[in-house]
């Protein structure tokens, strides 16, 4: 006699394999769901901040109110710059200077940005002990040399920020910057 098999079925029943994919897959996406939760924090951790990013950005300055023989303090980066509006005369002084004699020796044309001679951007920072040297505002002792001086310890600079007498070692320094236009500079 054939035997005769009856299956009876209470409801219909999903293929192994496609719960098996299903469970891959929702495990899966719950742990890139929590990757992403941990590494989003920690790499916005490493940015900086708005304020850090604002200390270092360049600054846009326009030369136009600065009058010949006068000069500016401006602050970037938690130090100051000196600007500065030359005469003829003191660049004339400035280029006339015998370089060799010089304690840190530097032409002039090397100090400031070719056809904007008259302009010249320094760090307002003594190199002996960091003091602010005087001489851009009007008023203020320029010492010797028509340029900049260091009451602290009788540094004398020239019109070209150059050490010419005391005890700082070296030439105001130079910050970067670039001529955007003939009368605005950014600096950084």
């Amino acid at each position: 006699m054939a035997q005769t098999t009856h299956t009876t079925t209470h409801g219909a029943t999903p293929p192994e394999g496609t719960r098996r994919d299903f469970l891959m897959l929702a495990t899966g996406a719950a742990g890139v769901v929590g990757l992403g939760a941990v590494v989003v924090p920690l790499v916005s951790q490493l940015a900086p901040d708005a304020q850090t990013v604002a200390a270092g950005a360049p600054i846009d300055f326009d030369l136009t109110p600065v009058a010949e023989g006068q000069g500016v303090k401006l602050v970037w980066r938690g130090q100051i710059i000196f600007v500065r509006h030359r005469t003829k005369k003191e660049i004339d002084e400035a280029r006339a200077v015998n370089v060799a004699s010089l304690r840190d020796p530097q032409a002039d044309q090397a100090r400031v940005k070719q056809g904007h001679e008259q302009y010249l951007v320094l760090y307002g920072k003594c190199t002996h002990l960091g003091c602010i040297p005087s001489g851009t505002a009007a008023g203020e002792p320029k010492g010797e040399f028509d340029g900049w001086y260091c009451p602290c310890h009788g540094s004398h600079y020239d019109s070209s920020g150059r050490i010419r007498k005391g005890p700082a070692p070296l030439n105001l320094g130079l910050p970067p910057y670039a001529f955007t236009s003939d009368t605005k500079i950014r600096i950084g």
